[in-house]
């Protein structure tokens, strides 16, 4: 697997269990590695975004792995419309090959989460292999713990506007409406259906066996959410992690603007203003190290 240099890291290549290839970057610690992190990223979101923390927590000794999920990114094929895929599989495969690469078995391995990110982690087949997880922003995605008026928007998003669109284009055209990277068509059937329901897939009829799935991790998790966050406010969050149910779980709920970060929303945990959210992140890393040596 080659490496070629970038400005702050050096790109790599992970390879799928399915084979599927996916674009990666390694940002390596300076000094001596006192840990590794891999970030699972939201949903749309390429892993430039994600370039500022990775930087951050080189500094203080981590090294980072960020990556692309497939139809994202680095890693979205020639063409979007035609091609198929499950959103499970970005957990399933492609977090899962990232957590493979990045294990090594005396360096501890943690993730930082955003939005889907924090869903991907009960997914993992791979997730006995992380020391801990940070998450940001998860949610259960229904539009009815948002508040208004943004509840009305996401339903008219849901069932007018995106229905339309992605029957056009064949893919769903989030780029257009200024949301993240275009999808694949088979994460918009898969999202649009799982935000319908209040507890996401967990109360969906066909995903009856979900709930056994992420009751066997037992990874420490911190999920810390903005009470600015309209997509995933700590009543959304709330309504999703409890699937966590046999992991040791802590909720942070984060007042921007009384901490001091002015606003967060759903992005602002990786925009720069939001760096005390990063230190207290790496500084529960050091404290699970230090419990764990």
């Amino acid at each position: 697997m080659n490496a070629i240099p970038t400005h702050s890291g050096q790109t790599l290549t992970l390879v799928a269990q399915d084979g599927y290839r996916l674009g990666a970057v390694f940002y390596r610690a300076h000094g001596n590695e006192t840990a590794r992190i891999v970030v699972g990223s939201a949903t749309g979101v390429p892993q430039g975004f994600y370039r500022r923390f990775a930087e951050f927590a080189n500094a203080r000794g981590y090294s980072v792995l960020t990556m692309d999920y497939r139809g994202v990114g680095a890693s979205r094929p020639a063409r979007l419309k035609g091609f198929e895929m499950s959103f499970l599989d970005w957990a399933t495969l492609d977090l899962a090959a990232a957590v493979d690469h990045f294990a090594a078995d005396a360096t501890p391995l943690y993730l930082v989460g955003h939005s889907f990110g924090g869903h991907a982690l009960g997914l993992l087949p791979n997730h006995e292999r992380l020391a801990g997880a940070y998450l940001f922003g998860v949610g259960a995605g229904w539009h009815g713990w948002m508040p208004q008026p943004e509840r009305t928007r996401i339903w008219l998003a849901w069932n007018v506007l995106l229905p339309v669109l992605t029957r056009l284009m064949g893919y769903m055209p989030w780029k257009s409406l200024g949301a993240g990277e275009d999808l694949p068509i088979g994460v918009y059937r898969d999202w649009r259906r799982w935000c319908g329901f209040p507890h996401y897939f967990f109360d969906d009829p066909a995903m009856a066996h979900i709930a056994d799935v992420y009751a066997r991790v037992r990874t420490p998790i911190v999920a810390a959410n903005a009470l600015d966050d309209l997509w995933a406010l700590p009543r959304s969050r709330d309504a999703f992690v409890g699937g966590y149910r046999q992991a040791p779980l802590e909720r942070r709920d984060v007042d921007a603007k009384k901490e001091g970060f002015g606003s967060l929303g759903h992005m602002g945990y990786f925009r720069q203003h939001a760096q005390p959210l990063w230190e207290e992140a790496l500084a529960w890393f050091g404290t699970r190290a230090a419990r764990t040596a």
